[in-house]
């Protein structure tokens, strides 16, 4: 698994960053990671008919609208996924191993894909896949500004509210995080 560490880069370079990388998947055959997190904005899903009360960003991945601000670890995926179910079910496990070891009550909620604890929202995914390799990924809050996060529904879902590990006082580095994740993907994903 090759590690492409972008640090706090605007949306747009991001998405640029991640489609070249892409790029780069389909030729070499190799799981490329990026981790990076971005200044705060809003995102929206290709799917999403729903005007929002704040400016969005247009996101090819599906799901609906997703916040991105800085103290949220974002994990792209530009790994190979000629069996995109497979590859789904991998990464969802490989989060569920994480959060089972930091804060067992998390949850992933099949009907609405995300992590969750009753009513909170902790982490988003959305994916896209072409030429047989994934886009898009999981993002984490692990210490947020929950105010920007707040101005709306995470995912669009009435009476969800979006947390962090902080919030839940898991007081984990952003750093730690990525060491943590990166552990487990490096063992699932061999």
């Amino acid at each position: 698994m090759k590690i492409h560490k972008l640090g706090l880069i605007p949306y747009d370079e991001g998405m640029k960053s991640m489609r070249s990388i892409h790029t780069c998947a389909v030729e070499d055959g190799h799981n490329h990671l990026i981790l990076c997190s971005h200044p705060n904005v809003f995102t929206v899903g290709q799917d999403e008919k729903e005007r929002f009360t704040v400016p969005t960003v247009k996101a090819d991945r599906g799901g609906s609208i997703t916040c991105h601000t800085p103290g949220q670890n974002i994990y792209y995926f530009c790994f190979q996924a000629k069996n995109p179910a497979h590859f789904y079910v991998n990464v969802i496990k490989s989060f569920e191993e994480f959060f089972a070891d930091i804060l067992p009550q998390v949850q992933y909620d099949r009907k609405n894909p995300g992590f969750y604890m009753q009513n909170r929202k902790i982490a988003s995914l959305g994916f896209r896949y072409s030429k047989g390799v994934s886009l898009h990924g999981v993002a984490l809050n692990v210490n947020v500004d929950l105010n920007f996060h707040s101005q709306v529904a995470p995912c669009g879902l009435a009476g969800i509210i979006p947390t962090s590990l902080h919030n839940e006082r898991v007081y984990i580095s952003c750093e730690a995080v990525d060491a943590s994740i990166l552990k487990i993907l490096e063992k699932r994903f061999v």
